[in-house]
């Protein structure tokens, strides 16, 4: 793995809840994404000083944050995102 997503995400998000069916489906067709609970993991959220949920963050294979979106996205989207 070249890179993969960080999703920083909470149980209580509405616009969270829409968007993890559409990671679940990233995931199945391949990509990476590593899912943060940002109620619980404190450091990751304050190491890539996320302010908004939900946020993801393409990282590199040493965590290096590549790019970042805050908000809900399609599954093309994404796709496309990803691999732009």
């Amino acid at each position: 793995m070249s890179k993969g997503i960080l999703y920083f995400s909470a149980d209580w998000c509405g616009p969270c809840k829409q968007l993890g069916p559409i990671i679940d489906l990233a995931k199945s067709g391949g990509i990476p994404v590593e899912k943060i609970n940002c109620d619980y993991d404190v450091f990751k959220v304050q190491k890539y000083q996320v302010k908004n949920i939900p946020t993801l963050i393409i990282i590199d294979m040493q965590g290096n944050e590549i790019k970042r979106r805050t908000g809900t996205i399609g599954l093309e989207q994404l796709k496309q995102w990803y691999n732009g």
